[in-house]
């Protein structure tokens, strides 16, 4: 008989009920890869279970439970105990990852999360291990596929945000309760994550700052394809003038971004480096069969254990002030002077034109147009200025470019 690998489960939702199922499925090519037959021992939910039991029989121990607490008590406990330990709990990892990485080199064992980051994406992987030793300038990506369904919907048919989110659950794409999926905060956990594997150096979910959805209407996605662009939530960790800036909102894409065409509900991440030029890497970024599968890799990966997460060799200062490009959306009476007024606010804090569309008459005038890049504090000070103006109708609307284009 074979020896066995003892796994123990914390969580049975559809991530853990599809993970014991491909565990058993898989057993054999597992065995076959890693000379060890792995096998689900005991599970913990709710209502059934018990973590101590689980814990003394357990060569592994998968969690998937989800929230903060208490897995953070329970993954802790398993390393400290010498248990490798696989989770897809971004959350956990962006609020207390150094702490268990340290927990990981102290009892030399595995603490992986592949599937804590754009499921079935290898970006983890790719990241530690092919190109641990790259010079990463910069990481952006698409990493919740909610978002991207409920944007590529509200583009494809013209839907209202509330209309294309009550679609995005119909289909599964989407939690009964989407806040920190449309609020940006899911996004901002795994940027964390990625920043902090990237760029060597500690990062707190606290220390992202994020911007949702919600405020996104159809007329923003209209007045867009008239200036070529598309819209997605973009996650983005780069160097700016030697300290770290991490980051999610909207963004409009040109065309030739890599991300620009990745829609529905699927994550997509580039990677910037001068010796690779750019890599994107894309798949689904959600369901059951998808996360369990990304789980499934982690525990063959611990089964031939390498080394742990390393600890972090240097600290960048976070920069708050990045420069970028803009959509603005302005609501005005229709009466002469209006564009001038508008250029002269603009251009007392140094922000320059690149595009204009003028849509509408009388109580329908819009000025809608895209900015060069500038830093985002003078140009949120020329918004208040224009927000100012006697002739505007409603508060300006806004939302970031990116200018990027590759291969074009």
């Amino acid at each position: 008989m074979p020896e066995t690998f003892e796994v123990g489960l914390l969580g049975h939702g559809t991530v853990g009920s599809a993970f014991a199922e491909l565990l058993e499925e898989r057993a054999p090519q597992i065995e076959a890869i890693t000379g060890l037959r792995p096998r689900l021992g005991g599970v913990l939910t709710r209502s059934r279970g018990d973590f101590d039991e689980i814990l003394a029989t357990a060569d592994l121990i998968v969690e998937v439970m989800g929230g903060v607490e208490p897995a953070r008590e329970y993954v802790l406990r398993a390393l400290r105990a010498g248990r490798h330990v696989v989770t897809a709990n971004k959350q956990l990892l962006a609020r207390h990852g150094e702490e268990l990485w340290a927990a990981a080199r102290e009892h030399q064992v595995q603490l992986r999360f592949e599937a804590a980051v754009g499921g079935v994406v290898p970006v983890i992987r790719v990241l530690q291990e092919s190109l641990a030793a790259a010079h990463i300038d910069r990481v952006t990506g698409i990493v919740n596929g909610t978002t991207n369904f409920i944007l590529s919907e509200m583009a494809r048919t013209g839907q209202t945000f509330q209309e294309a989110l009550a679609e995005a659950q119909r289909l599964g794409y989407a939690e009964a309760d989407p806040t920190e999926d449309v609020n940006g905060a899911d996004a901002a956990a795994k940027m964390a994550i990625l920043a902090r594997l990237a760029f060597d150096t500690p990062v707190h979910l606290d220390q992202v700052a994020y911007e949702g959805i919600e405020h996104i209407t159809p007329d923003d996605l209209e007045y867009a394809r008239d200036l070529g662009l598309g819209l997605k939530l973009i996650g983005t960790a780069e160097r700016i003038d030697g300290g770290l800036s991490v980051r999610v909102h909207p963004a409009f894409l040109y065309a030739g971004h890599p991300l620009a065409s990745v829609n529905g509900p699927f994550n997509a991440v580039t990677i910037e480096s001068p010796a690779i030029t750019e890599i994107t890497l894309s798949g689904p970024g959600a369901g059951g069969p998808q996360t369990a599968s990304a789980v499934l890799g982690d525990v063959i990966s611990a089964m031939i254990p390498p080394a742990s997460t390393p600890e972090t060799s240097q600290r960048l200062e976070i920069v708050t002030d990045v420069e970028s490009a803009f959509y603005l959306h302005l609501e005005v009476d229709d009466r002469p002077g209006v564009l001038a007024r508008v250029a002269d606010a603009l251009g007392s804090q140094g922000v320059s034109v690149k595009s204009v569309v003028q849509k509408g008459l009388g109580e329908q005038a819009r000025l809608v147009m895209v900015v060069h890049r500038v830093a985002e504090s003078r140009f949120f000070a020329a918004v208040d200025e224009i927000s100012r103006l006697d002739f505007m109708r409603a508060r300006p609307r806004f939302i970031r470019v990116v200018e990027e284009e590759f291969g074009v």
